[in-house]
């Protein structure tokens, strides 16, 4: 079963983003690498329906949003994981 997680952002996140991105990249890059994050990105108007990942399973998305800077700095104002029959 996999896992999603969807971001709600922070109502600062459009000007705080940029900074923490490059951070946020290479944390998500390391579960590209490893095969368990399969597809990540935010909706067309984020702060109004945020973003949403895609993992192959529960575990690697607690491991993500645990070290995500997204989500230690504030960018993410809160996250939800729900486990999804694909």
């Amino acid at each position: 079963m996999k896992c999603v997680v969807l971001y709600t952002a922070a109502e600062d996140a459009l000007t705080r983003a940029p900074e923490i991105f490059p951070a946020h990249s290479e944390w998500f890059g390391k579960f590209v690498a490893d095969g368990t994050l399969l597809m990540i990105g935010t909706f067309a108007d984020v702060l109004a329906h945020g973003s949403m990942a895609i993992f192959t399973d529960r575990a690697a998305a607690e491991a993500f949003v645990a070290g995500d800077p997204f989500v230690r700095e504030g960018i993410a104002a809160s996250y939800e994981l729900r486990d999804w029959n694909a």
